[in-house]
């Protein structure tokens, strides 16, 4: 919101919200919006922005949304190079169904559908989905970062920023990747939780710049 207002685009920009974490964002949000079914995020943008290039379209989706169910319209869409800015929260769980397995959900990790702990033999490994889009030639910029302390959430402000810059130049395809606590299904205390995400999840999701 603090980047919206910076760059004076609170009456162009669109958000897209699908069902899942991000399924009431409107709700806290003074700019338009359209709701997407889970996974069909970047589907919708695409129309709108194809639609009205004139405004600034984002999505705000979440690992299962991004990363599972909406896999295939994540890849196609990066892959088009479509002119559209992408924030993707990872918080490696479920944190809104219940917390089951995520494709992010890290190896040995527990959740409601791996009570044992994530194994790469039955359920693979986590999912580096800013690595892979990193491949695709319709991608412009992908950045990875964390809000496990002020000076991260800085950082996080500071590619939100320029991957908005990015479509407003007509760059194409730009993806923020945001590492983010979920204490009620990672059973961690909040301040222990961005612990988590500083000392484990970095390890399997290095922060910077990808592309």
């Amino acid at each position: 919101c603090e980047v919206v207002d910076e760059l004076d685009i609170r009456e162009k920009v669109i958000g897209v919200a699908p069902i899942g974490c991000a399924v009431i964002a409107y709700d806290y949000w003074d700019f338009d919006c359209s709701e997407a079914a889970h996974g069909r995020a970047l589907a919708v943008a695409t129309g709108i922005k194809r639609m009205r290039p004139q405004n600034l379209v984002f999505t705000y989706q979440g690992d299962g949304d991004l990363a599972a169910i909406g896999c295939a319209e994540t890849i196609h869409a990066a892959n088009r190079g479509e002119n559209l800015t992408v924030i993707f929260i990872n918080n490696a769980v479920y944190g809104m169904t219940g917390g089951q397995m995520a494709p992010t959900t890290l190896l040995e990790q527990k959740t409601a559908t791996t009570p044992l702990g994530r194994c790469a033999k039955l359920e693979g490994y986590p999912l580096k989905i800013s690595e892979l889009l990193s491949h695709l030639p319709g991608v412009y910029f992908i950045e990875r970062v964390s809000t496990d302390s002020p000076a991260k959430v800085i950082g996080a402000k500071k590619a939100l920023k320029q991957a908005f810059i990015n479509q407003m130049e007509g760059k194409g395809f730009s993806l923020v990747e945001i590492l983010s606590a979920c204490p009620t299904y990672l059973g961690l205390k909040p301040i222990d939780s961005l612990k988590w995400i500083a000392e484990t999840m970095t390890k399997e999701f290095p922060l910077g710049r990808i592309k």
